[in-house]
C-alpha cells in the first residue's frame, strides 16, 4: 500500500526546530561530542518525519545528495584556501605581513585598521575565506602582540572580511545572489551599498573608539617587539615575501576563476619556501597538504602559524557536507514549500517582505549550513512575493545577502562559522558579540525595509519581463 505524501504542518516544523536545537545542545554542551555527530543524528530525525509524511527513503536520499551537491563549491574553496595558508606560512608571506603590520600600525588604531585591511583584501579578492586565512591570520598575530583580546580582534577581522564577501563583484556569493534573484550584478551591488557603507563606517568608528579606550593612547609594545624579533630569527623577512599575495590579488582583480588562482598562489608559496626559507622541494610541497608546523618560540605565534594545509580543513569539510545534507532533507520533505506559503500571507508591505526574506535566507544558514543554501532558500521561498507586490528584485537580492551571507559566520556549524573559528582560533560564540558589521547590516536593512528607504525602481529588464508575463496571462 502506497502512503499518501503530505506537506509538514506548522506544528511539525516547530517540532523539528525544537529537536534540532535540543540535539545540538545535548551533543555539544552536555555530552561534549563533535558537532558532526549531532548533524548526523539530525539526518535521521528528519528522515523519520519524512517517512511519517509519506516520503520514501529513495526520495529523501536524492534530496540529501542534491543539498550536498548545491554547496560543494564551498568545499573546493576550503581545499584551495587550506593549501594556500599552509604554503604561505612556510613561505614567509604571512609572517612578513605580521612583521610589517607590527612595525607600522599603532595599537590604538589597530582594531579599525584590521577591519579596513581585511575589507580591502576581501573586496580585491572576492573571498572572505581567503582574506581571513591570509590577512586575517596576520591581524590576529598583530593583535595578540598588542595585548588585545583575541575575540575582539577576530570580530574586527571577520567584519572586514565580510565587507568584500557582500560587496565585491569577484565574490561568488555576490554573483550567485544576483543571478538567483535575476538582477544585474552591479545593480545588486549598488542596492547593497546603501546598507553596507553606513554599516562599515559605523563599525570602523566603533572599533577605533574601543581601541583608543583599551590602549589609552599607548600600548605595551614589548610583546610586539619580541614577536618581531622572533619572526626575524625564524623567517627571512623582506618585501619580496609579499609578491605572491600581490600576484593573487591582481589575478583575481582581472576576474580569473578564484579556485585555480588560489591554488596557483599556494604553489607560489611553496616556491618561496624553497627559495627564501630553506625548505627542501618535497618538504615545501608537503606544506600544501599538511601545513608548515613551524615554531618560533612564542606560544601564541606558534599556535597561530601551526595551521593550514588541506588536512587542516578536513573536519570543516565534513561538517559542511553534513550540514548541507540537513538542508537537502528539509527541502525534500517540503519544509521550504510550507514556509514559503506562510511568508506569502504575511509579506503585506516592504518591511514584512524584508523580514521574511531575511528569515528565509537565515533558515538556509541555520539548517543548511552554507551561504549557497541561504541564497536558494532566500530567493526561492520569497521571490514570488516581490513580483506580486511589483517591487524590484534588487530589494530581494539585498535582503538575501543581509539574511544569508552576512549571518554565515554567526552560526557555529555553518561553513563560515566553522572556517572562521578554526582559522582564527576563536570560537564562534566568543567572537560573535564583536562582529559589529554583521549586526549593523541586519539592523540597517530592517530599518530601510520598514521605512521604505533606498528601494530602487524596476529597471528596463524587469519592466519588460513583467510585460511579457502579463501577455501570457
Amino acid at each position: 500500500m502506497v502512503r499518501e505524501k503530505k506537506l509538514p504542518s506548522i506544528p511539525v516544523l516547530l517540532l523539528i526546530l525544537v529537536l534540532f536545537v535540543v540535539i545540538m545542545f545535548g551533543f555539544i554542551v552536555i555530552l561534549e561530542l563533535p558537532i558532526q555527530l549531532a548533524l548526523l543524528a539530525i539526518w535521521f530525525v528528519i528522515m523519520g518525519f519524512g517517512l511519517y509524511l509519506g516520503n520514501t527513503y529513495i526520495e529523501m536520499e536524492k534530496g540529501l545528495l542534491k543539498g550536498i551537491y548545491e554547496g560543494l563549491g564551498a568545499t573546493l574553496v576550503l581545499i584551495a584556501v587550506g593549501a594556500l595558508i599552509g604554503s604561505w606560512i612556510a613561505g614567509g608571506i604571512v609572517p612578513t605581513m605580521i612583521y610589517y603590520g607590527l612595525s607600522i600600525i599603532s595599537p590604538s588604531i589597530f582594531l579599525m585598521a584590521a577591519m579596513i585591511i581585511c575589507a580591502i583584501t576581501s573586496i580585491s579578492t572576492g573571498t572572505s575565506f581567503g582574506s581571513a586565512g591570509t590577512a586575517g591570520i596576520a591581524m590576529m598575530g598583530i593583535g595578540e602582540s598588542f595585548g588585545l583580546p583575541t575575540y575582539l580582534v577576530a570580530g574586527a577581522v571577520i567584519s572586514g572580511c565580510y565587507v568584500g564577501d557582500k560587496m565585491s563583484p569577484l565574490s561568488d556569493t555576490t554573483v550567485m545572489t544576483a543571478s538567483l534573484s535575476r538582477v544585474d550584478l552591479f545593480r545588486h551591488i549598488r542596492s547593497m551599498s546603501y546598507v553596507s557603507l553606513p554599516a562599515f563606517v559605523i563599525a570602523a568608528i566603533a572599533y577605533w573608539i574601543v581601541g583608543l579606550i583599551m590602549q589609552d593612547g599607548s600600548g605595551d609594545l614589548s610583546i610586539a617587539e619580541n614577536t618581531m624579533a622572533s619572526l626575524q630569527d625564524t623567517f627571512h623577512i623582506s618585501w619580496v615575501m609579499l609578491i605572491p599575495a600581490v600576484v593573487v590579488v591582481v589575478m583575481l582583480a582581472f576576474k580569473l576563476p578564484s579556485i585555480p588562482v588560489i591554488i596557483f598562489g599556494a604553489l607560489l608559496g611553496s616556491v618561496w619556501a624553497v627559495w627564501f626559507q630553506g625548505y627542501g622541494f618535497i618538504e615545501a610541497i608537503e606544506t600544501l597538504y599538511s601545513g608548515s608546523g613551524v615554531t618560533t618560540g612564542i606560544d601564541f605565534i606558534d599556535n597561530l602559524l601551526d595551521r593550514g594545509g588541506i588536512t587542516f580543513m578536513l573536519e570543516v569539510i565534513l561538517l559542511i557536507l553534513l550540514a548541507l545534507g540537513v538542508g537537502g532533507l528539509l527541502q525534500s520533505i517540503g519544509a521550504f514549500t510550507v514556509i514559503g506559503e506562510l511568508f506569502a500571507k504575511w509579506a503585506t508591505n516592504t518591511g514584512n517582505l524584508t523580514l521574511t526574506t531575511m528569515i528565509a535566507a537565515f533558515f538556509g544558514i541555520f539548517f543548511g549550513g552554507a551561504a549557497y543554501v541561504s541564497m536558494l532558500t532566500g530567493t526561492k521561498i520569497t521571490e514570488a512575493n516581490y513580483d506580486r507586490k511589483k517591487i524590484s528584485r534588487s530589494l530581494l537580492s539585498r535582503n538575501v545577502e543581509a539574511g544569508g551571507t552576512i549571518t554565515t559566520p554567526m552560526v557555529p556549524w555553518s561553513d563560515g562559522g566553522v572556517f572562521m573559528a578554526t582559522t582564527l582560533g576563536v570560537s564562534t560564540l566568543a567572537y560573535l558579540p564583536f562582529f559589529w558589521y554583521g549586526f549593523l547590516v541586519i539592523i540597517i536593512n530592517l530599518i530601510y525595509g520598514y521605512f521604505g528607504l533606498f528601494i530602487l525602481d524596476k529597471d528596463d529588464y524587469e519592466k519588460e519581463r513583467d510585460e511579457e508575463h502579463e501577455k501570457t496571462i
